[in-house]
């Protein structure tokens, strides 16, 4: 599933040339194209014109000039892709949006049909007005919203593994399975110890990691595995090379030389290092 890195990297590709583009129309290719329960059509937004792209956490919006706003996730395998509207139309692409000018349109792509978009209200937030679906999402640790002090209060009084406790979007945002166990390999953190027995500084130092590794993903324009993520461009993101844990089953741990391990955790895969992330908390720390 594209996490911040990759959300963020197609945001940053839609913006430029998505401001000030007024939409002319939305066709819907698939019915799950729009978000189930959702009750106002998506040809609502036809003539609103769009002022900024956003995002939150995982979650794109379109600020419109209107009292709604148009809401995208990317699911397991969606991708917003800049075609010429004489370009043949993939088997997979589930909505077009046409716009009055420019000489592209933009596909909503999405294989297996988890990603959606809709058309959702603007309510009051804290944060300012935000679209409905998106209010409950805490900020992710890029936003000058985000009170790492808070943050780490909250992680400190769950109960819950670590590991459980960082892919809760309520509590830090745009973190998924990749770069939770990225994160977890570089502060050293197994991810089955519950958060309430960490402390402060193992917290502050996981959620600086988490960070690290986002930016360092974001410069190389996010993880690809597959063709299911590419950039509006349809590119893929490099950072796949530079993983250290995820999807590193079998291979010497770069810090340690121990085989990654993997277990089964939460309905997915976990992948860390059993010398440098241990269970106890006492972490074998050779030199390097």
């Amino acid at each position: 599933m594209p996490e911040l890195p990759e959300v963020e990297t197609v945001r940053r590709g839609l913006e430029p040339h998505l401001i000030g583009k007024r939409i002319a129309k939305i066709e819907v290719m698939h019915p799950r194209a729009q978000r189930t329960g959702s009750v106002i059509s998506l040809a609502a937004a036809t003539g609103a014109r769009i002022s900024a792209v956003r995002r939150i956490g995982k979650f794109l919006w379109f600020e419109l000039d209107c009292d709604f706003a148009l809401v995208g996730h990317l699911g397991m395998s969606g991708q917003l892709i800049f075609a010429s509207p004489r370009q043949e139309i993939s088997t997979h692409t589930r909505a077009r949006i046409k716009f009055r000018t420019g000489r592209y349109e933009l596909r909503f792509i999405d294989q297996r049909t988890f990603g959606w978009l809709a058309i959702d209200s603007l309510v009051e937030t804290k944060r300012g007005l935000l679209p409905n679906s998106c209010a409950h999402i805490a900020p992710d640790p890029f936003s000058p919203d985000f009170d790492s002090v808070a943050a780490i209060a909250d992680i400190r009084a769950r109960k819950s593994e670590i590991k459980r406790v960082l892919l809760n979007q309520e509590i830090v945002s745009g973190i998924g399975n990749i770069y939770a166990d990225e994160a977890l390999w570089r502060a050293r953190i197994h991810p089955e110890r519950l958060a309430m027995r960490l402390s402060e500084r193992e917290v502050s130092d996981l959620l600086r990691a988490a960070k690290v590794v986002m930016s360092r993903a974001l410069a190389k324009g996010g993880t690809s595995f597959d063709d299911l993520y590419v950039n509006v461009n349809g590119e893929s993101g490099y950072f796949e090379i530079s993983l250290r844990a995820y999807g590193c089953e079998g291979e010497p741990c770069s810090r340690c030389g121990t085989a990654i391990r993997r277990i089964s955790f939460a309905n997915r895969s976990s992948h860390f290092c059993p010398n440098c992330q241990r269970k106890s908390g006492k972490t074998s720390r050779p030199k390097g």
